[in-house]
């Protein structure tokens, strides 16, 4: 099947309106074997997919090694490719295990936001990817969501000095083609860009079928300074894709009963049009033109199988129209 394309902002760099986010087949490590994560890639690839996303965070560099050894085994040129800087891999002593990786890398995680950081991780990214180039580097959580209210201004300031200028001075140097934040907030989004001219943002789980805050402010403003959205976390990291109240999460955490109610007064509009929510969750974010891609995760074979199946359901605008005539979804065009 063919997925049409998006442009990032003015790049040049062309990504498939659905991606394949890389944090499961790293983070779940030895619980996704070897060969079924170059399946599920294969899978991805083959069903139209033509954007990969990855990060050093993800299983510890797991996610680096196992996305570039899927993707390697075709035409560079045909597909789109990022990945993160801003936490190291250091030795074990060294650093901080992050929470929730499964893998058994024997290496802990250091942040470096300093240029000399973006230099260490570009470089050592490209080592475990076994790929020559990224099209797309992304400064990876510099908002409060990961640091706190506290400590945030300062990660930001470093970044802005040492980070973020390295990043603008890759792709001058046609290192790389786009550059911009992967993170869980847009008003770190916004920030950057009244200082950066940043191609795009990798926003996980904040303009979702659930919630729409960037509507008012920050998707504008992406429109007016050419900056492109990739939607990571489109079903809020399992709310708006689980059926049972036991395994719904938000934000990577239980959900609230409010939260709950909310998604299931969504699913019953849309069973109401015969459409399956997960599929109006991705393709809801899509109809706002700064939005280029959304990037399911999958965790086993058959997800990404049934994302390549649900991005091209055809979804009828009552629904749209009736999710925000209840209130539920903003609507957007």
């Amino acid at each position: 099947m063919t997925i049409p394309k998006r442009e990032l902002g003015k790049s040049g760099v062309m990504v498939t309106e659905l991606g394949f986010g890389g944090a499961p087949v790293g983070a779940l490590g030895p619980k996704i074997e070897e060969s079924v994560a170059d399946d599920m890639i294969d899978a991805a690839y083959q069903g139209g997919v033509r954007y990969f996303d990855t990060a050093p965070l993800y299983g510890h560099g797991e996610s680096e090694r196992r996305v570039g050894r899927g993707v390697r085994r075709y035409n560079r040129d045909s597909f789109a490719l990022s990945t993160k800087a801003g936490r190291l891999l250091v030795p074990m002593d060294e650093g901080k295990r992050f929470e929730g990786m499964l893998d058994t890398n024997p290496v802990s995680i250091q942040y470096d936001y300093t240029y000399d950081g973006a230099r260490r991780s570009f470089e050592e990214s490209l080592e475990r990817l076994g790929i020559d180039r990224v099209d797309v580097l992304l400064c990876h959580d510099i908002d409060k969501w990961t640091h706190g209210d506290t400590d945030q201004p300062q990660i930001f300031k470093t970044a802005m000095d040492g980070i973020l200028r390295a990043l603008a001075e890759y792709r001058e140097q046609g290192l790389i083609r786009a550059f911009g934040l992967g993170v869980n907030e847009w008003q770190v989004c916004a920030d950057v860009l009244d200082h950066y001219p940043a191609d795009c943002f990798l926003l996980a789980g904040r303009f979702t079928l659930l919630e729409q805050d960037p509507l008012d402010f920050f998707l504008p403003k992406c429109l007016e300074h050419n900056a492109s959205i990739i939607i990571g976390g489109p079903y809020n990291s399992g709310l708006l894709a689980v059926t049972e109240r036991r395994f719904a999460t938000y934000d990577y955490k239980p959900a609230s009963d409010d939260l709950w109610e909310k998604a299931q007064a969504i699913r019953k509009i849309c069973e109401s049009h015969d459409v399956d929510i997960r599929a109006a969750a991705l393709k809801y974010p899509l109809r706002h033109p700064a939005v280029a891609s959304v990037i399911p995760g999958p965790r086993k074979l058959s997800e990404v199988h049934e994302n390549l199946e649900l991005i091209a359901t055809d979804i009828p605008d009552q629904l749209w129209t009736d999710l925000a005539d209840a209130g539920l979804s903003r609507s957007v065009s």
